[in-house]
């Protein structure tokens, strides 16, 4: 009677594989000489809807993937494997009805005596659920970084966030050779207003007025942030002088327009605003900073001379 059980283990081999198609993973093996699959499990159906039959060639694994992932996969799996090398690859699968299942292949190079590559053979794995996990932590985290440089009153950029653009842009000034215009703005009695209304009322007054403001400034690279307290900073990449002193004059006539009351104001009665202009050419500055103290003190200057009014350079 003839022993069908592998002489080094004593296993049947039957039961290798019926352990093999128990499992949620989905073994498979390619020979590399002709690259056609020699096994796929028959789980493949129930995660994605093709027959084992289905599955011939590598090709037929190729086509399967999203093209977003195709190249990228295949031609990193080719070169693993020339390599002789164990890898993974995460991908989405295509299913007939069109859809894609997020997949993962670990893959194990097989030599042969001779230290030539034989086959591969690996596992496929269901990570949908992962990643689906994945993007919304990512989701999460960028929701959160968001939250981290918006202040949470006006709902305008914070002082981290101008802190971050501004160096930015001071950069790509100095390097492209452009001009960077600035402006900071500044409420006009601002503590007599919430002396007078409340600090619900005053909160309510920033609001309107960082809506106005943003209406005035709204352009392309255009950069509006709460500075701090009752004051705001325009960041304005590739903008020459006269520009920025013409769209700080918009902000303040935006101001104007409205016509919030402010009885305590002592210029009038209606709320007011004070701006400081400058433009720098940051490849022929001295440095960011300067350039930014150089403008707040036009804004202090704009206060000096009667507030309600825009100081810019020259």
């Amino acid at each position: 009677m003839t022993d069908e059980r592998e002489p080094a283990t004593g296993v049947d081999p039957a039961i290798y594989k019926t352990l093999l198609e128990s499992t949620r993973a989905i073994p498979w093996k390619i020979d590399w000489k002709t690259m056609s699959f020699a096994y796929i499990g028959p789980q493949i159906e129930a995660l994605l809807g093709w027959t084992p039959a289905s599955w011939v060639t590598a090709r037929d694994w190729a086509e399967r993937i999203h093209p977003d992932d195709r190249e990228r996969v295949v031609q990193f799996c080719i070169a693993q494997s020339e390599a002789g090398v164990d890898h993974e690859a995460d991908y989405r699968a295509l299913t007939p009805a069109g859809n894609y299942v997020w997949i993962r292949d670990v893959v194990h190079v097989v030599r042969d005596a001779q230290g030539s590559v034989e086959s591969l053979v690996g596992f496929m794995f269901d990570i949908s659920e992962r990643k689906r996990t994945e993007e919304q932590l990512l989701g999460l985290q960028a929701e959160l970084q968001d939250l981290s440089f918006k202040d949470a009153l006006t709902g305008l950029a914070n002082r981290r966030r101008f802190d971050e653009v501004v160096e930015r842009e001071w950069a790509q000034a100095k390097a492209s050779a452009q001009p960077l215009s600035l402006v900071m703005i500044d409420i006009d009695y601002f503590k007599q207003y919430n002396d007078h209304y409340g600090h619900l009322q005053g909160d309510a007054c920033l609001k309107q007025v960082a809506d106005l403001l943003f209406g005035a400034v709204q352009g392309r690279r255009n950069f509006l942030a709460r500075f701090g307290g009752e004051e705001f900073a325009l960041v304005l990449p590739e903008t020459k002088a006269e520009a920025a002193r013409k769209l700080a004059t918009r902000c303040r006539d935006a101001i104007t327009r409205a016509h919030i009351v402010h009885a305590a104001s002592a210029i009038g009665d209606g709320l007011t605003i004070s701006l400081g202009v400058g433009t720098a050419m940051p490849a022929n500055e001295h440095g960011l900073m300067p350039f930014i103290e150089a403008v707040d003190r036009r804004l202090y200057l704009a206060k000096q001379q009667g507030r309600d009014r825009v100081v810019a350079e020259g």
